[in-house]
Order: structure tokens, then sequence, then C-alpha cells
């Protein structure tokens, strides 16, 4: 009998996430998947799932759910309090929460994104060999809501022995490594002074798609149009206001403003934890 877990509470934005989808930019479809790779890897495997396996991924205020047989889970990313039918539990180890009882994935403490897993993943539909829920392009499950049912996975082997896991914490300063973009040629030599000089900091508008700055505009060498072009994973574009945008893993997969750098995937993670404030700054990898 497959169990089901009905969110009680859906938070600001909990999507269903996992490995993503690589391989499809020339279709027009994002990588989309966990956008703190590492912390969705370690959640599952200190359940014994597949490193892949798909999780929830809670934005700021979390979420709550309510099993109705027993299942193991694990709440990781960003600390946040978790408690079970209101007593505390565990935060980053294994948990069980027994049927008909409420896991309460409270809001973060610091960082951004929590995870939610569970033992025998995630079992929503794949699309394109993925479970993950797409923002921009709409592909995979919708976000969830009050009262949406998700269903679980069989577990395919019993869940190791709870042990002490290094969870990094979230960054006080977000330093980025970068290499120069295809388009760093459009930007005058001071501009590319200040892009790797500067403190920014993260803006309240990033999301999933990317991740916003704040602070001083790019002046443009180039004061053409670019046709558009194609985007990877951790390009840094510059739009007309000239404050650098770092795509992330829901980001179009074309677009016509210039690439002044790209950010390499493994530092990634640290950027999707950096909360809004956090101060930035891009260093020449």
């Amino acid at each position: 009998m497959t169990t089901k877990l009905t969110t009680v509470r859906s938070g600001a934005l909990t999507t269903v996430q996992d490995a993503g989808r690589p391989g499809h930019a020339h279709l027009g479809v994002p990588r989309s998947g966990a956008l703190d790779a590492p912390a969705m890897r370690l959640a599952n495997r200190l359940l014994g799932n597949a490193p892949g396996a798909a999780v929830l991924e809670t934005t700021l205020t979390g979420c709550a759910l309510r099993p109705d047989q027993d299942v193991t889970a694990v709440v990781g990313g960003a600390p946040c309090p978790v408690t079970v039918d209101g007593r505390p539990a565990a935060w980053g180890a294994p948990v069980r929460v027994p049927a008909g009882s409420v896991l309460d994935v409270g809001a973060a403490t610091a960082g951004v994104r929590s995870y939610v897993a569970v033992a025998g993943g995630i079992a929503a539909e794949p699309v394109l060999g993925s479970r993950s829920t797409d923002l921009l392009s709409g592909l995979g499950p919708e976000p969830l809501r009050d009262g949406e049912v998700v269903a679980v996975g069989i577990p395919a082997r019993p869940v190791p022995p709870p042990v002490a896991a290094p969870w990094p914490g979230p960054p006080a300063e977000l330093v980025l490594p970068v290499r120069p973009g295809p388009r760093a040629d459009w930007f005058t030599p001071a501009a590319l002074r200040t892009f790797t000089s500067a403190t920014y900091r993260v803006s309240p508008h990033s999301n999933r798609i990317g991740l916003r700055t704040e602070g001083p505009p790019l002046e443009r060498a180039s004061a053409g149009e670019l046709p558009s072009e194609g985007m990877v994973l951790g390009a840094v574009q510059v739009p007309p206001d000239g404050r650098p945008v770092l795509f992330l893993h829901d980001h179009p997969t074309t677009g016509g403003y210039p690439v002044v750098a790209v950010v390499p995937e493994p530092a990634l993670a640290a950027a999707a934890q950096a909360a809004a404030g956090t101060p930035l700054r891009f260093t020449l990898a």
C-alpha cells in the first residue's frame, strides 16, 4: 500500500526536487533540481535512499506534513526547528513520524532552503526523467498547496542507524569564484574591476531562476544588442540596470543580455542558501 503525505501547511514555496533534467537545454528545458544538491544528497544518504531520490525543497517558512503510515524523515539544508505533533524532533538526523502525526518543518533560522527527505523518496510522476518542479517551464508537479497529497516510494533498503552528519552552515558572506564569460569584452575595464572588487548584496527578489544582486552597476563598453544565445547554469548575466544576475537551476536556456562571467556549478549550493541582504563578492577563479 502506497504511503501518502497530506500537506497540512505548504509554506511560502515547497516544491518536489531531485537531481534535475540535465541534457535537455537544446529543447528549451532548464536543468531544474535541488538548488542545494549536497544537502539533498546528504539527507537521502542518512535514510538509505539513492542520492538523487526526490525530496521536498522548502523556502524560508518550511511546511507541515501528515503521513497516513509510519515514515522516517530527515530535515536538512537550512537550519530550522522540527517538531512531531508539537514535540521537538531532531534536525539533520532521521526522525520517525507515526501515522497521523504532523511533521512540522519550521521557518529557517539561517539560510533559505530546507530539504525534507523521506525513506523511499517522494514518488511524483517523472517528466523527462525527473520528478523536479520547474517553475520556469511548468514541467513536473505543481508547488505544494494546503491539502495536497503526495505519494512516498517504497524504501529500497532498511534505514541505516542514526549518525552525526556534517551539515555545512549557510554563508554569512557569499564568495563566488567566477571565470570570464563569453561577453566580458562588452564591459569597460573599470566595470570588470568593479565586478571582482565590489561588495554586492543578495536581493530579496532572488528566486529559483536567478540570484539577483544589489550594488554598483556595471558599465558597458558596447551599447549594442545581442541576439538570443544559449545560457548555462551559473551564467552571470547583466541586464540593462547593470546589476549582475546569477542564473540558478530554473534559468532560461537562452537570453539576450551579455554574460560577464560564469560561476562553476560546485559553488552554487552556497548561493542557494544565501538569504536576502547577504554580502556577496565575485572573485576570479
